[in-house]
């Protein structure tokens, strides 16, 4: 399963959205609030083009450092503004119950209070570690090995850096040579 955090950024996204295009893969996309609010129609894109959209939070704190109230509300805010941005409107609930910790930064009480309104909470097996520099050929040899060494699994991408949208078509081919399978998780 394929997942990318942080986004939607201009530039990044929408080569990511292409190379999964040209493969016929569909990934999950854990947006912030505040760059879907930014960039709406990409976020509109991601759901047109049959991804899952999630959440992340408005603006990527650490919730496990925070009052739970302060953090319940960045949880909320944030998925208000993605709701907002892909139907023009937010309830309570998102239409997408999937969410993930910024930094997998989650606490006993946010993941009860979050569990008790539905809300699935993903983590991942395998992550790309695409926040350190590094050059999309150094990332695809880095996460190609985790995929192999793990057998697969839920990888953390982050659509918002230039390597990984360079190296994800490589990515891509490679899985299928490999004989990987990309799965692909929706809501209902």
């Amino acid at each position: 399963m394929l997942t990318f955090d942080d986004g939607p950024l201009p530039g990044t996204t929408a080569r990511v959205l292409d190379a999964l295009k040209r493969e016929c893969v569909r990934a999950s996309f854990f947006l912030l609030g505040r760059n879907a609010a930014a960039h709406p129609e990409l976020a509109r894109r991601e759901l047109a083009e049959g991804h899952t959209v999630a959440h992340h939070t408005f603006s990527h704190p650490l919730l496990n450092r925070m009052p739970i109230a302060t953090a319940e509300a960045e949880i909320d805010r944030g998925f208000a503004a993605v709701d907002g941005a892909l139907y023009g409107s937010s309830e309570r609930s998102p239409r997408t119950p999937f969410f993930r910790f910024p930094g997998f930064a989650s606490s006993p009480l946010l993941l009860d209070r979050l569990q008790q309104r539905g809300i699935v909470v993903f983590g991942a097996d395998l992550w790309a570690s695409d926040w350190n520099r590094m050059s999309s050929s150094r990332e695809l040899a880095l996460v190609l090995g985790r995929v192999e060494a793990n057998r697969g699994g839920i990888v953390l991408f982050h659509d918002t850096k230039q390597a990984t949208a360079a190296m994800l078509p490589a990515f891509l081919r490679a899985l299928k040579t490999r004989g990987y399978r990309v799965v692909h998780v929706v809501s209902r």
